[in-house]
């Protein structure tokens, strides 16, 4: 819920108890249901659920057209093209990012791992990041300039703080700890560099996401596709994971497909990984891999092979938080599982397609008010109305913020005054050598009090 101070630790604390009478949160009453905003049902052992469902059911799109905005629009710089609200999700871009977070397991599997090489699967984390967005196709709000948005979660063991650092470009900056110091996290979106630490293992990992292309804008139903190649850089060890997230092609045959490698920093390759971003990773060695494939080439198309349910719960800790669903992927007797998608809500299609771990980003909670910043996310009320189902009002409130902002734009101009950042500043990334942006600290001392007013 984003309540802890910079000294916290991942242990229920002092700090936590407060929050919790603040919010009226008995851990000893297990019964009480988390339906609606400010109602919260704490689990047995003291950590509170999450909800599971928005307030009001998805607006219809069908009987608008992305093309007939777009065409209005030629010649026109697309961050500046103002889209119907009805093309939108009720999330911030700033609460879209955080869904990097989602399989943060990831991370601690790799942290408590002895071996570099099987540090390095944190291959797996990466792709995991961007598992989410198939499906999505609604367009996140855009930030305002100086919006923020925190995230704790003691039951996954990381604090998340973004910032809207830039409008012109828009750039979003944020930052991830694990709640127990293993971890940092940061990048800046779009196309930024993502810096991973292992603080146990001193090691730092640094990659980009691939490239995000919607299809059939115009005409059919819309559809994501990621393609493009990324290289995750252990800057200690010197190895290396290359991932190529295959485009399409004209029959589809090689559709979210996901394959590569593990080198050393002689370039000999350690192992071979493959699978697709919206199911599921898999590695195996490249002997094997190799062999396969020359069997396949001979034989023709083989009968796909599925792992037992015995092989899945050995390879993956998180065995039981996997969906029933069936894969596509053509599995490679011996392989080992790195990651698995988790499964979205039975109602997802009503809920943008939301997985459950982003059903709560939104979730504002009674008495959450008083302790957040007064730039998060959950406070616009843009975003909150279309999530409530208010169309109209939602609308009207988007017009609103973003004639707030130019007016203050044009404000600062005339006074000569520049933007300042809160919460992050420019610098050089210590491992790539580029510019960045980086964490300034202290945002959960939660001194707010030169925080703007954006809303």
């Amino acid at each position: 819920t984003g309540f802890d101070s910079d000294n916290s630790s991942g242990d229920f604390s002092e700090a936590n108890h407060k929050v919790a009478e603040m919010l009226d949160l008995d851990p000893n009453q297990s019964n009480r249901t988390g339906k609606h905003n400010g109602e919260t049902e704490i689990q047995e052992n003291g950590i509170k659920k999450h909800r599971t469902s928005l307030p009001a059911p998805m607006f219809s799109r069908s009987d608008f057209s992305v093309w007939s905005i777009l065409k209005k629009c030629i010649g026109l710089e697309l961050s500046k093209i103002t889209m119907p609200i009805v093309f939108n999700e009720p999330l911030s871009f700033l609460q879209r990012i955080t869904e990097y977070m989602e399989h943060i397991y990831l991370i601690n599997k790799a942290c408590s791992q002895a071996d570099p090489l099987e540090r390095m699967e944190v291959a797996a984390f990466a792709v995991s990041a961007v598992a989410s967005q198939w499906e999505r196709t609604g367009k996140p709000f855009n930030p305002l300039l100086g919006e923020t948005y925190e995230l704790t979660r003691e039951d996954l063991g990381f604090r998340f703080i973004s910032e809207q650092v830039s409008h012109h470009p828009p750039i979003s900056a944020f930052y991830s700890e694990g709640l127990n110091k293993v971890f940092f996290f940061i990048e800046a979106e779009p196309r930024g560099t993502i810096t991973l630490e292992l603080l146990k293992h001193n090691e730092a990992y640094t990659w980009t996401n691939p490239t995000c292309c919607v299809h059939n804008v115009i005409i059919g139903k819309l559809w994501l596709e990621q393609y493009g190649t990324v290289e995750i850089v252990n800057h200690s060890t010197g190895d290396k994971c290359v991932l190529n997230f295959k485009p399409c092609g004209l029959f589809g045959k090689e559709l979210h497909r996901v394959e590569g490698y593990i080198q050393d920093k002689s370039r000999k390759k350690l192992c071979v990984i493959y699978g697709k971003w919206t199911e599921c990773l898999w590695c195996t060695d490249p002997t094997t891999y190799e062999t396969y494939k020359k069997n396949e080439k001979r034989g023709g198309e083989q009968k796909k092979s599925k792992p037992s349910e015995d092989v899945i719960k050995s390879e993956n800790d998180e065995a039981d938080d996997m969906p029933e669903v069936q894969d596509t992927v053509q599995f490679i007797p011996g392989s080992k599982l790195l990651w698995r998608i988790n499964s979205r809500p039975p109602n997802s299609s009503q809920m943008y397609n939301f997985t459950s771990f982003a059903v709560s980003l939104n979730e504002l909670e009674k008495g959450m008010e008083a302790i957040l910043a007064p730039t998060d996310c959950r406070l616009r009320p843009d975003i909150r109305n279309m999530e409530n189902g208010n169309m109209d009002v939602a609308s009207k409130e988007k017009e609103r913020l973003e004639e707030k902002q130019r007016a203050a734009r044009k404000e600062r101009a005339k006074d000569e005054v520049e933007w300042h950042t809160r919460w992050f500043h420019q610098g050089t990334n210590p491992y790539t050598g580029t510019s960045d942006w980086l964490y300034s600290g202290g945002y959960f001392d939660r001194d707010f009090s030169d925080c703007p007013d954006i809303y």
